[in-house]
């Protein structure tokens, strides 16, 4: 049995951190770290009292395990450049929480479920966010599209060549109904360059100094003070803004993200949704 009492609890940890770290992100574009490490601590330490009064440690090792794990995962998804910081970190508070069973198999299947329900619904969020952003910017992004198409140009022809050798192998082997893989090869491209023009026409902002937050994306590489401070994938590291705010005098081009955490809000209630409705599946 997955929903007990004691796993309830956990759940509704989780949501009420989940909700925090969206108000966060959705206002300033980050969540603190404190906020992500508070809600390992409240998990572990939960399970442990559960542990000590059931006489149970395995509902403790479990929430061990599961963190681990989920620290790996969070690791793989921020190295590869998928996740920021903060969405990588609540990734991995979360892996305190999800281990609501015993068996490890049905573990697994909570975790794959979650990833697959998050990284999902997180896709269409971002897509949706996307279009208003285009709404909003309507001019720049019709410009900056056409001025990316010439620019990837090459990506539409190799696109094209690709589904063009899609449509005679599938003739050739009379699986025509396999022809609408081709159009989402056409697709690739489109989306690609939609993709960066609504980054480039969408998503820099012009701070000043004081505006300018830790973790940052600068647009570019700046010179500050005759020290150049790199554009990376960590953001502006305290050090760094200690410096731009001491001596840069001009406003700096940033790089903003959609905030993904609502994502995360999205696949873990369709999960506990899931959960409760299906527990059999699990």
């Amino acid at each position: 049995m997955i929903i007990t009492n004691e796993n309830i609890f956990l759940i509704v940890l989780g949501i009420i951190w989940i909700i925090g770290a969206v108000l966060q992100d959705l206002k300033r574009r980050e969540v603190d770290n404190l906020w992500n490490f508070s809600l390992i601590a409240f998990a572990l330490c939960y399970r442990v009292g559960v542990s000590v009064f059931l006489g149970d440690y395995w509902f403790t090792l479990n929430g061990v395990i599961g963190f681990v794990i989920f620290l790996i995962l969070g690791n793989i998804f921020y190295y590869s450049k998928m996740f920021a910081g903060g969405d990588a970190k609540l990734l991995i508070a979360l892996g305190a929480i999800l281990p609501l069973s015993y068996s490890w198999l049905v573990n697994f299947k909570i975790f794959g479920s979650f990833i697959l329900l998050f990284l999902v619904s997180g896709s269409v969020y971002v897509l949706i966010w996307s279009f208003f952003l285009v709404g909003f910017n309507f001019r720049k992004f019709t410009l900056e599209f056409k001025r990316q198409s010439k620019n990837y140009k090459f990506i539409f022809l190799i696109s094209l060549f690709f589904a063009v050798l899609w449509i005679i192998f599938i003739i050739f082997l009379g699986k025509i109904s396999f022809i609408l893989i081709s159009l989402i090869i056409l697709l690739f491209p489109v989306l690609f360059v939609f993709a960066k023009a609504v980054e480039e026409s969408c998503m820099i902002k012009s701070l000043s100094p004081e505006q300018v937050t830790e973790g940052d994306w600068l647009y570019k590489d700046i010179i500050v003070n005759g020290k150049k401070i790199e554009a990376t994938w960590d953001g502006v590291s305290k050090k760094e803004l200690k410096q731009i705010r001491t001596y840069c005098r001009k406003k700096i081009l940033i790089k903003q993200g959609v905030p993904f955490t609502p994502g995360f809000l999205l696949g873990f209630v369709i999960l506990v949704y899931l959960l409760f409705k299906f527990p059999g599946w699990f």
